[in-house]
């Protein structure tokens, strides 16, 4: 793949419509585009990738927003945004001898609050020929909307995904690639993808899908196989079903014999008291329970003896005091009336008529003589005044203690008869050497008995289920048999087909693994040259390993001695990553472009100039370095320039925030008024 020709609308910084040609010539595979920071240049990184792979794109400055969101965003800020973006690249490859042309145009506007995007590619199968003769003409291709509608399938057969981290990379972030656990993904990756692998796979794996078709699609053969296989499956179940009946029979003998020794133990075990001493734990427990719970029932009766309860044995005395009470509280009542009425019965002479008076005064004077009667007393105790109150407290309370008295004797004596008969039963529980070992020896026919009932159970279902297949298999198997006289059976050429098939895929597979063994050992001898190239310490690494299976990257010293790329510098781990994508890069044939953004940083000079002098130059057909003015400075443009074929400068405007492109380079031609 070579990338032709990049345009970017109202992306991003890039204001209106910039294109850049990147286009390599003989012997000169550099793309140099110069800019500072904050001009664009990872922008235009991102903007490779967005056309290529839309929202699977791993642009830099997404993160973790939508892809909606991202779009939004990307749209410059000076533009309308019902114009939106786009993003137009133009490029090359080479397939079947011949060269075919693509050009991918993806763009997204905003129409009221939704985001709308749209993919056209459009393809010229003839570039190649007539780009011998009209070179300097940009061919347009044609509109296919297959292609726009799978163009997410089919960029993967161009430049995979995960084979774009290769070709498009941050030379910051890159150094994650001398971690042996990232770096073997990649390699796994890059091997499978890049040098051919996968397609040996993939044969056997078509070669697997011929013969399941085959297999499916020949009618005949599929009864053939059919009948065959219903047949050995009926003999295994008529074998099996013998063989289950035979071990139920067995099962029930033993279950039998098992069962009989148990009752026989049992019976002897009973006769013994065996029961009882069964028991002797459970009925000693009881005891100790029984007891504690009486002696509870004694306490309570003994605090209930504590209180009240005594006075019941003085009830008729309570019950002269409660009839004092009432007296003395009726004579208290009288007296205090008494002073009253003398008032009242004054008022009323006062009210009755003269002709009656003598006759109420005789009955008021009766009344009140009678309410005297009643203030004398034969005996005056003096009670107190809520005497009658607290008798029926206290009587009361006798009543309540009487009933829980009488609650708790009855429970003492329910007590003390089961004390009585756990005793008696205890007394009759037979010595422990007398059934010790009938004991024992019918808990282990229990165990036995369980254990023969287990297998029983085992068999039974077992030869059940025989049973149901047996005639379920044979059901199968006579309909097939009608069948296959309703068929012709003609299975020699899918037999032959799956014979040679298998055998094909037989040697893919060991040419897979030669080839990956060759790959691996080829990639090895590449990393190790690139690394030793590029790197200032010749003696730091002497060796390089790859595990064919798990793809894990090892370094050695001169002496052997693993080196663990923790202990490489910065700028070695960075170098390190690089050599791994040259080397990957020069196995696969430089079939890739190279788009490397920060190519330079955390290298000291000596290193600097070994990417400058040995790496850039050979790293592809086609490079693409995205610098800094302090990377790429004038000296180094200086030993760069010979194989540089096309210079960028990206110009941001700081007042307007925008971003032009500007042909030439800061220390060339075209590009004075840069930065």
């Amino acid at each position: 793949m070579l990338l032709r020709k990049i345009t970017l609308e109202e992306f991003g910084a890039y204001r209106g419509k910039q294109s850049l040609d990147l286009t390599p010539k003989k012997n000169k595979p550099i793309i140099l585009i110069g800019g500072l920071n904050g001009c664009g240049k990872t922008t235009l990184l991102d903007a490779i990738q967005l056309a290529l792979y839309g929202n699977r794109a791993r642009c830099s400055g997404r993160g973790t927003k939508a892809y909606d969101a991202y779009l939004r965003e990307s749209i410059n800020r000076k533009a309308d945004p019902n114009r939106g973006s786009a993003i137009t690249l133009e490029f090359t490859v080479m397939t079947g001898g011949h060269e075919h042309y693509y050009r991918v145009v993806r763009s997204w506007h905003i129409s009221g609050k939704t985001l709308k995007e749209f993919l056209n590619v459009y393809v010229d199968d003839t570039y190649g020929a007539r780009a011998k003769t009209q070179r300097d003409v940009t061919p347009e291709g044609k509109f296919n909307r297959l292609l726009s509608e799978g163009w997410a399938d089919h960029v993967e057969s161009l430049l995979p995904l995960e084979i774009a981290s290769l070709a498009f990379f941050d030379g910051e972030k890159i150094e994650s690639l001398a971690d042996p656990e990232r770096a073997a993904s990649v390699i796994e990756s890059a091997v499978h993808s890049l040098l051919g692998v996968s397609t040996v796979q993939q044969l056997r794996n078509d070669l697997l899908a011929l013969q399941r078709r085959q297999k499916l699609s020949d009618e005949e053969q599929h009864l053939l196989d059919n009948i065959r296989a219903q047949e050995a499956e009926r003999d295994a179940v008529l074998s099996q079903y013998d063989v289950a009946h035979q071990e139920l029979g067995h099962s029930r003998i033993e279950l039998g014999k098992a069962q009989r020794k148990l009752d026989s133990l049992e019976k002897a075990f009973a006769d013994e008291g065996g029961d009882l001493f069964t028991r002797r734990i459970e009925l000693e427990n009881d005891k100790k329970q029984t007891a504690a719970r009486l002696a509870q029932v004694r306490g309570e009766l003994i605090q209930l003896a504590a209180g009240p309860l005594p006075l019941l044995m003085a009830q008729p005395l309570l019950q002269d005091v409660r009839q004092q009470a009432e007296r003395e509280q009726e004579a208290r009542q009288s007296a205090q009336v008494l002073e009253v009425l003398e008032a009242r019965d004054q008022w009323l002479l006062d009210l009755v008529p003269e002709t009656v008076r003598a006759d109420v005064l005789k009955q008021l004077d009766a009344d009140r003589a009678e309410r005297a009667d009643k203030t004398q007393l034969p005996v005056d105790l003096r009670l107190p005044h809520d005497a009658l109150a607290q008798l029926t407290v206290l009587n009361e309370l006798l009543q309540r203690d009487l009933e829980r008295s009488q609650q708790l004797l009855d429970s003492a004596a329910e007590l003390t008869e089961q004390l009585d008969q756990l005793d008696r039963q205890l007394a009759g529980v037979p010595a422990q050497d007398k059934v010790e070992a009938l004991q024992v020896a019918r808990d282990e026919q229990i165990v036995e008995v369980a254990r023969n009932q287990a297998a029983c159970d085992r068999a039974t279902a077992k030869l059940e289920d025989l049973k149901r297949r047996r005639e379920h298999v044979t059901s199968l198997l006579e309909r097939a048999h009608k069948e296959f006289v309703r068929t012709k059976v003609k299975a020699e050429e899918v037999e032959r087909i799956i014979k040679y098939s298998e055998k094909a895929r037989d040697t893919l597979e060991r040419f897979g693994s030669a080839l990956l063994k060759r790959h691996i050992s080829r990639l090895e001898v590449a990393v190790l040259q690139s690394f030793k190239v590029l790197m200032r310490k010749q003696g730091l690494v002497h060796d390089l390993r790859i595990d064919t299976d798990k793809f894990i990257l090892t370094l050695a010293d001169a002496d052997g001695e693993p080196v663990d790329p923790a202990r490489l510098s910065a700028g070695e781990r960075q170098l390190l990553a690089v050599s791994l994508l040259w080397g990957l890069m020069r196995v696969a044939g430089n079939r890739l472009p190279s788009v490397i953004d920060t190519p330079l940083g955390r290298l000291d000079s000596r290193h600097r100039k070994h990417l400058v002098d040995r790496y850039f130059p050979n790293a592809s057909d086609q490079v693409l370095l995205l610098s800094t003015d302090e990377e790429i400075d004038e000296y180094l443009l200086g030993r760069l320039k010979k194989s540089v074929a096309q210079t960028y400068t990206l110009v941001h405007d700081d007042t307007e925030f925008t971003t032009a492109v500007v042909e030439g380079y800061w220390w060339n031609a075209g590009a004075q008024h840069a930065g």
